[in-house]
C-alpha cells in the first residue's frame, strides 16, 4: 500500500458547506487535476480565506477536515453548463481553527510574514506533522483519524 498523503484545498466557507453537505471536494473551479493526485485514505482539509466567494468577510481558518473516499473522480452538473469534477470525502465532525495561531508551527508556511502565499494556488500537499497540528487544532485525534496505514492493515 502506498504512503498516505495530506492535502489542503483553499475554498470560501460557503463553498465548503456545499462540499461537506454533499460529501465531496471540488477544487480550482472544478478542475480534475488536483483531484487526480489524491488517493483513497488521504487526509484532506479545507482552508477558507473568506466566508463567501468572492467578496465575503475575511475568515482565515481551517473549516473542514476528513478522509478521501473512493478512487474515482466524477463530474457533476453545476448548472448553466458548468460540469465540475469532484471527489468523495468523508468529513469528520470538527470546529474551525484560525490559521494565525498555527503559522509559526506549520513548516509548509515558509514565510511567516507573508504566510498567505502558501495558499495562493488553491491546493497543496502538506507534511504529515503539519496536517496533524491542523487536525488537533480542529479538535480531532490525528492518530485515531489519520494514522498512517501499514502494509498489514486490511
Amino acid at each position: 500500500m502506498s504512503e498516505r498523503s495530506y492535502w489542503i484545498g483553499v475554498v470560501s466557507k460557503d463553498h465548503v458547506a456545499v462540499g461537506v453537505a454533499g460529501g465531496f471536494t471540488q477544487l480550482n473551479h472544478g478542475k480534475a487535476g488536483p483531484l487526480e493526485r489524491m488517493r483513497e485514505g488521504d487526509g484532506f482539509a479545507f482552508y477558507s480565506p473568506r466566508t463567501a466567494y468572492p467578496d465575503g468577510s475575511p475568515l482565515q481558518a481551517f473549516t473542514a477536515i476528513g478522509r478521501v473516499r473512493g478512487s474515482a473522480i466524477f463530474q457533476a452538473d453545476g448548472g448553466d453548463g458548468f460540469r465540475p469534477f469532484r471527489r468523495a470525502v468523508e468529513y469528520l465532525p470538527a470546529h474551525e481553527a484560525p490559521v494565525k495561531p498555527l503559522i509559526d508551527e506549520l513548516s509548509f508556511i515558509r514565510s511567516k510574514q507573508h504566510w498567505g502565499a502558501a495558499f495562493r494556488f488553491g491546493f497543496l500537499r502538506v507534511p504529515e506533522a503539519d496536517f496533524a497540528r491542523i487536525a488537533t487544532a480542529m479538535g480531532r485525534n490525528f492518530e485515531a483519524d489519520f494514522a498512517p496505514a501499514t502494509a498489514d492493515s486490511t
